[in-house]
């Protein structure tokens, strides 16, 4: 995973804030500090035309006291003097800060709309990341499991006994492996002759997977070192749970080179593993209101969300994409995606983590 020790700055209240969760902060202290500046600077042009007043009724007075005022006069003229230079100071003062607060400004925006542009990217990056190895271990199973005795022995030499066995093997590996819904042996005919958990889904024994993309393709293997992964989907014979498919061929005598006797299929509970991934993003308790974690398919549809919304019926358009990862700007939003990276033997299905992120109402 990626790490990233994001800066701290200070509130005037003392509270830290991190920059990289809450960077308009860097905005609004330069708007507080052209504010205060604006402030201080209309406070002291009042000042100086209250004190051109005074020196100006002062030279009046001077006069009608004649020579005896003159001197009082000479100090009037001074003061005079001096607050039209105060005057003239505080107007470039005011010119050069709105010059160079508008750029800071300017400049800020430019670093807020980057700064959480790359953190977002990062961290869509990140959940697509756990996906891929915890996908890259599925695909090691399906392998590992279709050389099982068990498996291979049902399919070689078949009848109620072995298929028996083997239902109770596959049970045995579910019971250590929870993140599956059930695991499937297949004959070359494409008839699902075991399973892992035949009480809680009793109708798979028996049906057929012949016409199913995944017996297909497990089937059309080159090797035992083959396997065919599949995007999400809803499976009738799993009380219609969120799947994702891994699968490869049971080969004669569990050999890398042996000829094709059947299919394993392995069916990864989707759902509960996705959502943890989407929901346990590092996003801040502030931003998660207006945050929203997603999982794409190589289509762009939606195969988790952290809402909930649109699974597996919404796609999600990710317009102006030009890299495998980073971010754009879409109206009020920011949008960080990361493109699958894939893992070890594990290439991926061309998924993306994506990030959306609602600018607050006010902020760059």
């Amino acid at each position: 995973m990626r790490a990233a020790r994001a800066a701290m700055l200070v509130h005037p209240n003392g509270a830290a804030t991190d920059v990289m969760t809450q960077p308009e902060r860097i905005i609004e202290l330069s708007r507080h500090v052209s504010d205060v500046a604006e402030g201080k600077i209309a406070l002291i042009n009042t000042i100086t035309r209250e004190t051109r007043i005074l020196a100006l009724n002062a030279l009046i007075e001077s006069a009608r006291a004649g020579e005896s005022g003159r001197g009082f006069g000479v100090v009037a003229n001074e003061v005079k003097t001096i607050s039209e230079r105060i005057t003239q100071i505080s107007h470039q003062l005011s010119s050069e800060l709105a010059g160079a607060i508008a750029e800071l400004v300017s400049l800020g925006e430019g670093l807020v709309h980057q700064v959480r542009g790359q953190r977002l990217a990062d961290l869509a990056f990140n959940m697509i990341e756990i996906i891929d190895r915890n996908l890259y271990e599925r695909s090691c199973d399906v392998r590992w499991w279709a050389t099982d005795a068990a498996a291979v022995d049902a399919l070689e030499s078949p009848s109620a006994e072995s298929a028996a066995y083997a239902n109770k093997r596959l049970g045995v590996i579910l019971n250590s492996y929870t993140v599956y819904l059930d695991l499937w042996i297949a004959d070359a005919d494409g008839r699902v002759i075991a399973n892992g958990r035949p009480q809680k889904y009793p109708k798979v024994i028996g049906s057929s997977v012949a016409g199913a993309a995944w017996f297909k393709a497990a089937m059309a293997t080159g090797s035992g070192d083959d396997y065919a992964a599949f995007d999400v989907e809803r499976v009738p014979n799993l009380d219609n749970a969120q799947v994702a498919t891994y699968t490869t061929a049971i080969r004669a005598k569990g050999d890398a080179d042996g000829k094709p006797l059947g299919a394993l299929g392995i069916f990864f509970d989707w759902q509960p593993q996705a959502q943890a991934i989407v929901q346990g993003s590092q996003i801040s308790p502030e931003e998660r209101a207006f945050t929203r974690c997603l999982l794409l398919d190589a289509g762009h549809r939606i195969i988790a969300a952290s809402d909930g919304q649109g699974v597996l019926s919404d796609t999600f358009a990710l317009n102006g994409i030009t890299q495998k990862t980073g971010y754009v700007a879409d109206g009020g939003k920011m949008i960080g995606y990361a493109l699958t990276p894939g893992y070890e033997t594990y290439r991926g299905l061309g998924w993306y983590g994506v990030i959306v992120q609602e600018v607050p109402s006010g902020k760059t």
